[in-house]
Parts: C-alpha cells; structure tokens; sequence
C-alpha cells in the first residue's frame, strides 16, 4: 500500500519567501506529525528571479525525495510570472491552484482559467493584507490562511500554522503574520 501524498509547488521571484512558505507548510504538518519533505529549487539566481518551493506531505511515511512535477497544489505568489513560467506543469487533474492578486479577473488569470476547466482556482490580495497586517508587502505567510481555509484544514490546520509561525518568528513579527494568515483565512475567493 502506498501513502497518499499531497504535493504543493510554489511560485515566486527570489527574496519573496517562496522558500519560507514551503518550509512553514513542513513545520505545521510537522506539529501534525506528519511526514513531509520540503525543499527550494533555484540555482545562483538574483533576488527577483522567478523560483520555485515544494512541500510534500502525507500521514504516513514515503521515500520520494524529487522535485514535484505533477502537483495537486500550486501556490503563485507572484502574479507577474503568469504568462512567463508555466505555473500550472503537471497540474493534477482537478488540482488546486492559489494566486495572490489584486485582480482576480485579470487576463493572465481568465488565461489560465481557460487553459485547466479541469482545475480549483482561487484568489486572495496576499500583497495587501501583508502590507496592512506585517507592514510589508511579502506575501509568504500573508498567502498561507487560503491554502488552509481551501484544503478545509485537510492538509495543515490553522492552528498548527500559527504554532508554526509563532516559534520560527520573533513575537511581535509572529503576531503580525498570524493576523495575515488568519485575514487570507477568511479573504480568501473562490
């Protein structure tokens, strides 16, 4: 019998916390105990160049440590990268797919729209809400109170985020990005 995995990739541009994101979707499954396995994938790009950050999951232990190629969960973080990276490779059929915009009815957004009938999309402003609650527009904690909020707390639960956020951050940051993600918790379009 093999383990079901949950498979998330993550969009952004170098210095956004792409790598942080992927990284507090491991602690908080972690805090679940469950497996996980989460990793950048980048090589000597400058800040601002496109990245990417997985986070594998699962309740019971599993032994693929490679990229994600075919996710079921793909989280953009930066909108300006549709039209330029094929964000939605591999996307499992009815897949999940998250985008931080301040325009969910875009056209980059209608064109992938088009390009998956297949697939989950939602939208949240990450960008605001981070830039109202933290005091700076980095959406990677900002963008995680939709990812739990549209998996209904299947794969992470909103408390383990916040224990998650809690101990990798100094208090008052901590308490800022918590108000973030528990905003895109509840800010969250689909």
């Amino acid at each position: 019998m093999t383990a079901e995995i949950i498979d998330i990739r993550l969009h952004g541009r170098g210095g956004q916390g792409v790598m942080t994101s992927s990284y507090l979707i491991a602690e908080a499954a972690l805090l679940e105990d469950k497996y996980v396995h989460a990793f950048p994938s980048f090589g000597p790009e400058r800040s601002g160049a496109p990245i990417a950050a997985f986070a594998r999951i699962s309740d019971e232990r599993f032994y693929v440590k490679t990229e994600i190629y075919e996710p079921d969960i793909v989280i953009i973080q930066d909108p300006t990268l549709l039209g330029q990276v094929d964000v939605l490779a591999g996307l499992q059929e009815g897949g999940l797919v998250i985008i931080n915009t301040e325009d969910p009815n875009s056209e980059g957004i209608r064109k992938l729209k088009e390009s998956r009938s297949d697939a989950k999309f939602a939208t949240i402003d990450a960008t605001a809400i981070a830039a109202e609650e933290i005091g700076i527009k980095q959406t990677n904690t900002a963008i995680l109170g939709a990812l739990i909020k549209l998996t209904n707390g299947g794969i992470i639960t909103l408390e383990s985020v916040k224990k998650a956020i809690m101990a990798r951050f100094r208090e008052e940051p901590a308490r800022k990005n918590v108000k973030a993600i528990e905003r895109s918790f509840n800010e969250v379009i689909n």
